[in-house]
């Protein structure tokens, strides 16, 4: 073979400062790409062999990862299609063919990485991100083809010889660069090749050249003790066995899937052990390829749904966690893998490319899972029900970001109940006010008050449910409004009684009045008496409208609107201490009215309880006039 000498045909040096801050910016990368490559050469052998061109015959099919790290090496070797002379001038010399200038003179001054697009097969190239020097010894599958040897210290000028391998396929040897050593770790090498081929479809073998000298020794030496003391022991060292998973359960038909193997996936997947809810296989091959499993996993709390984990592979090589392009937002609070060999990424395999196509796959998966939750609702409604706690922050937030998706799954939303029920708005009954309750605990005094009767009261105390309550208002004008249950007294909070007149309830409110703005400190604060169906002598309520209007300001930054209008306290007006209240201002004694003001006081602050949380003073002075109310009666 004719020696060779020359520069790479790219006329410029430039070519490598944009490689490796542009298309390239994590090291890690090179290996991706270098190992991609000896797959796709191994996969084009295989097809050759499909389509009746070439017909070699291969007991395994390899890729196989050798580190040295005396000699400072990395060897990533194929036996694949490889290459002749000619194939080697053409993708290695001539890096990005014609194009080659245009690129350069399009992109050099450029420092948005999303603008460099797929069309100039630099993936070889990467190799220089990390080394000082790259060989490359390469053979055919054409028969009377010769080897041939390549190499080169910059990636700008290269010397190609004959070379002495005999084995089909291509090496690939990378000199690595002092800044770069971390590569010729173990762990490190080992933990990148699983990062990116935990799947790789062809076996991939990692092989430490030290650690198989080290075993080879010990075996050596174990046989020889063994020998000594008249033992027969073999000199056997341990084969190497693949690092890689060639068929994911994601490339298996969903008939042939266990429940246990969709579990064991997830964890081999997050090495998270608890188990998921419940899990979308997708398999679509028309009019585009894509597979993968999408998981439901079970939240350990409600700020848990922030932390999902989506990993894309291309061809089984992992790409990217949550490529925003391809999931929409709220579909990654989910976990699991999706493979999609169409995804047209550009050189980097960093970026998307074509707007439409991307969109038609994303469009794809959301339907798959919309079609699964409505599935579920319709066919396993106890499972579904048992999910919802778990599930409902994914279908809420997928609502509001997506209209489409909302259309899809409106049926299957479903709605806890303080008894515990789980109903779609439709269950909820006819009531255009749809009641409900944020707290559970702090509005349960309300609670009590509708026992008995058919008012449904919904728990809606998640995150997200402020904001899709007032979504589901907007699509639902005129059909449905959410009223917290502190909003209104309602008749069913009332007790059926002829007890009291109305005239007898005004005059209580009047009695009343003065004292409650002097201990509310609210000038504006209304009174009215009922009689309630509760233990409690009164409650506050405040407008549903003015509420939302003071969590709106105060979620953009504000300090709330004054609600100082909109606050009314209503006194029951059958609780004894009411009762006893007005009897004690009527006698107008001094001492009567030192016990009036205390009553009234506790009465304000028991209400205020019952509502929200009191600021520290209140409560300081709550539980001092507590304790002064108890000597009272113990005397």
């Amino acid at each position: 073979m004719e020696n060779m000498q020359g520069s790479v045909s790219i006329n410029t040096e430039n070519i490598f400062p944009i490689i490796k801050k542009w298309l390239y910016s994590e090291k890690d990368i090179f290996l991706r790409e270098i190992v991609s490559n000896a797959s796709d050469a191994i996969s084009k052998l295989k097809k050759l062999n499909a389509v009746g061109i070439a017909s070699v015959e291969e007991s395994e099919w390899k890729i196989e990862v050798t580190l040295d790290k005396d000699a400072g090496t990395i060897t990533v070797f194929d036996n694949g299609i490889g290459m002749t002379r000619d194939e080697v001038i053409k993708y290695i010399n001539q890096i990005a063919f014609s194009g080659a200038k245009d690129f350069l003179e399009k992109y050099q001054d450029k420092t948005d990485e999303a603008q460099i697009i797929g069309h100039f097969g630099l993936g070889f190239y990467s190799s220089f991100m990390v080394s000082d020097k790259v060989e490359i010894d390469t053979l055919s599958y054409l028969e009377g083809s010769e080897a041939v040897h390549w190499e080169s210290n910059s990636g700008m000028d290269f010397e190609m010889t004959a070379s002495d391998s005999q084995e089909r396929g291509t090496y690939i040897t990378m000199h690595i660069s002092e800044d770069s050593k971390e590569y010729l770790e173990a762990h490190k090498l080992r933990e990148t090749l699983t990062k990116y081929f935990s799947f790789l479809p062809i076996n991939l073998y990692f092989i430490d050249v030290q650690e198989e000298e080290k075993k080879a020794a010990d075996a050596h030496k174990a046989a020889e003790e063994a020998k000594e003391k008249g033992e027969l022991v073999q000199d056997i060292i341990e084969e190497v066995k693949p690092i890689n998973n060639t068929t994911p359960l994601w490339a298996k038909p969903v008939k042939d899937c266990t429940d246990e193997e969709y579990k064991a996936f997830y964890r081999t997947l997050f090495h998270d052990f608890n188990e998921p809810l419940f899990w979308i296989h997708l398999n679509t091959d028309y009019p585009f390829n894509l597979k993968g499993i999408l998981y439901f996993p079970k939240l350990k709390s409600q700020y848990d749904t922030l932390e999902g984990e989506v990993k894309v592979y291309y061809n089984q090589v992992f790409v990217a966690d949550n490529v925003k392009e391809i999931l929409p937002e709220y579909l990654m609070l989910l976990k699991g893998a999706i493979d999609c060999p169409d995804l047209p990424l550009n050189v980097s395999r960093s970026f998307l490319q074509n707007d439409g196509y991307v969109n038609k796959i994303s469009a794809h998966i959301t339907k798959k899972v919309a079609d699964k939750l409505t599935g579920m609702f319709n066919t396993e409604k106890e499972n579904y029900i048992k999910y919802w706690d778990d599930i409902n922050p994914f279908i809420k937030f997928g609502c509001l970001k997506d209209e489409k998706f909302y259309e899809k799954v409106k049926e299957a939303l479903l709605f806890k109940t303080a008894d515990g029920e789980y109903l779609s708005l439709e269950e909820m009954g006819d009531q255009m006010a749809i009641h409900y309750i944020d707290d559970v605990v702090q509005q349960a005094q309300y609670v009590n008050m509708y026992k008995g009767s058919d008012i449904k009261i919904a728990v809606l105390n998640g995150p997200l449910d402020s904001h899709f309550m007032n979504y589901l208002e907007y699509k639902n004008q005129g059909k449905v409004k959410f009223v917290r249950i502190d909003s209104d007294i309602t008749d069913n909070m009332k007790e059926s009684t002829d007890e009291f007149k109305q005239e007898d309830l005004d005059k209580l409110s009047e009695i009343f009045i003065a004292d409650f703005k002097k201990v509310s400190g609210n000038e504006k604060i209304k009174v009215k008496a009922e009689a309630m169906k509760s233990n409690m002598p009164a409650i506050i309520l405040v407008s549903e409208e003015s509420r939302r209007m003071q969590e709106m300001a105060k979620m953009y930054g504000g300090f709330g609107l004054p609600l100082e209008d909109e606050v009314t306290i209503v006194l029951n007006a059958k609780n004894k201490s009411v009762q006893k209240y007005k009897e004690l201002k009527e006698n107008s004694v001094e001492t009567d009215n030192e016990k009036a003001n205390i009553l009234c006081e506790q009465i304000y602050d028991l209400a205020v309880l019952a509502h929200k949380p009191m600021e520290a003073d209140a409560m300081t002075k709550f539980i001092e006039r507590s304790a002064k109310i108890l000597d009272i009666l113990s005397e």
